[in-house]
């Protein structure tokens, strides 16, 4: 236990962010760079080593968070960042990314704020690249079997990197012209600098696994080819059918779903376009979709010089505390204030599109929204609560449907859907086709980052097993197993 005390002596305290008017002017992590550093000792030491650690079981990767607590506080950095790459490979992602599901677990926050553990996360393997203690972990011995991952994002690179490292030949296909998947194209840079990403792909590129960009499986090379080429292929391709919004005035100039606005203005930053295609430049921006994507879409038009920005959301404003049916330590749907509304624009709860009308070009001008509330657990709209706002740029942040099944993947694989629209599989991760595994939202559905990572990792021990009889990764979980992080 890092200190028996820590937890009755010193408050919670997050990390510092720049200025509003600072930060909006440019793409750099919203953070003051080592900010973290001076209190993350302290911080630590408010963790109280629990007899019962629930925040193992509120993270999918069962992180071994009281372990790498105690080694920051007595900023043993080396130590820590070994205890927390036994369970993560990529903690610098989830330490931006992750909504944190430990911290609504961690037993301090039944009486009082929950400890750190995300910024302490963070500082960690900030200080680990710092201090060059991330070294590639090239295998003893190959083994001559081949894999194919279809995917680079989360759940994808996680397999990548377990496999390699057990000794298989590693080739990672993305569809995309660099790797990262959602990663790259789809995390604004003022969340995660891509760099982040860039010196992981060298690790692992140094640790043997290859790379391939600009091949979309299904399309560029087809599917049956693949499964001849390589002893085992991982389906990492992520939950990317968008949900759509099918009202009058969709098919007007201006309305774009959230991932074709987002990647466009990351390729800014990439150095691709001097300006984006699709910006919110001078133009009154509705953002349709409260979550973390319509957050991003918010903080992204801010940057690029909104006249104003509002983001609707159908269901109710969330609570600041927990509700009756959300106990600790499960995850709780919590009013949240991101770094992008922190910035400005506005907010408007219980709320519905009825259609968007526009000029005489066929660009969007205006949208049409109605109340809606619950009546006997349906949402019912209110009657005299229509009214219009102002809108030239529409983003639809509304989620992921399921497995993208029009590119050909699906079909020539010859691979069975589940209920939910997404790639059935074993609790070996295997699909009905022997040898083709699934990992991450094509087999979960739209889900957290930690979960990707976490599927990645079983995904990789299922394979390993299928390559070899036997396999001495981490043991998986279960892919049924949705724990408390619903």
């Amino acid at each position: 236990m890092a200190d028996p005390k820590g937890f009755l002596k010193h408050g919670r305290e997050v990390a510092c962010s720049r200025p509003v008017e600072e930060r909006v002017k440019d793409w750099k992590e919203v953070y003051v760079p080592g900010s973290l550093l001076p209190i993350i000792s302290t911080q630590a030491s408010r963790c109280m080593d629990c007899g019962i650690p629930f925040c193992h079981n509120g993270c999918p990767l069962g992180n071994l968070i009281p372990e790498w607590n105690d080694y920051a506080y007595r900023e043993d950095w080396a130590a820590a960042s070994e205890r927390l790459h036994a369970t993560n490979n990529f903690p610098e992602f989830t330490g931006r990314l992750c909504p944190a599901p430990c911290e609504s677990a961690c037993v301090l926050g039944i009486s009082q704020p929950a400890v750190t553990i995300k910024n302490v996360e963070v500082s960690i393997i900030d200080k680990a690249w710092d201090a060059n203690d991330v070294k590639p972990q090239a295998p003893e011995r190959l083994s001559g079997k081949t894999v194919a991952v279809v995917g680079s994002g989360p759940a994808g690179l996680a397999a990548a990197q377990q496999l390699t490292r057990a000794g298989h030949t590693v080739a990672v296909f993305e569809r995309a012209d660099r790797i990262g998947g959602l990663l790259r194209y789809g995390i604004p840079e003022f969340k995660m600098e891509k760099v982040h990403i860039n010196r992981r792909i060298e690790q692992m590129r140094a640790e043997g696994t290859r790379f391939r960009t600009g091949v979309e499986i299904g399309r560029d090379l087809k599917a049956t080819d693949l499964r001849k080429r390589y002893d085992a292929v991982v389906i990492a391709a992520g939950a990317t059918t968008a949900r759509e919004l099918p009202v009058p005035g969709r098919e007007l100039k201006g309305i774009h779903q959230a991932m074709e606005y987002l990647p466009l203005a990351n390729k800014v930053v990439e150095g691709d376009f001097v300006a984006p295609p699709i910006t919110a430049e001078g133009k009154h921006v509705v953002v349709i979709g409260g979550g973390d994507t319509g957050a991003d879409c918010v903080g992204t038009a801010h940057r690029q010089g909104a006249a104003s920005v509002t983001q609707l959301e159908i269901m109710p404003k969330p609570g600041e505390d927990r509700a009756p049916h959300q106990p600790w330590p499960t995850f709780p749907m919590l009013y949240k204030v991101t770094s992008a509304h922190e910035e400005g624009g506005e907010r408007v709860y219980s709320v519905s599109t009825t259609h968007f009308t526009g000029d005489e070009d066929g660009n969007v001008q205006e949208l049409h929204l109605i109340e809606v509330e619950f009546v006997n657990g349906k949402l019912e709209q209110k009657p005299g609560t229509e009214r219009v706002i102002p809108a030239q740029l529409v983003t639809l942040a509304m989620g992921f449907t399921g497995t993208d099944v029009e590119n050909g993947l699906v079909a020539q694989f010859d691979l069975e859907l589940d209920a939910r629209g997404n790639i059935a599989r074993d609790d070996e991760y295997q699909t009905n086709v022997p040898g083709v595994f699934v990992a991450g939202d094509a087999g979960r559905g739209q889900s957290l980052i930690v979960w990707a990572i976490a599927e990645g990792r079983s995904a990789a021990r299922g394979v390993d097993r299928f390559l070899t009889g036997a396999s001495q990764l981490p043991a998986p979980i279960r892919p049924t197993d949705r724990s408390l992080t619903v």
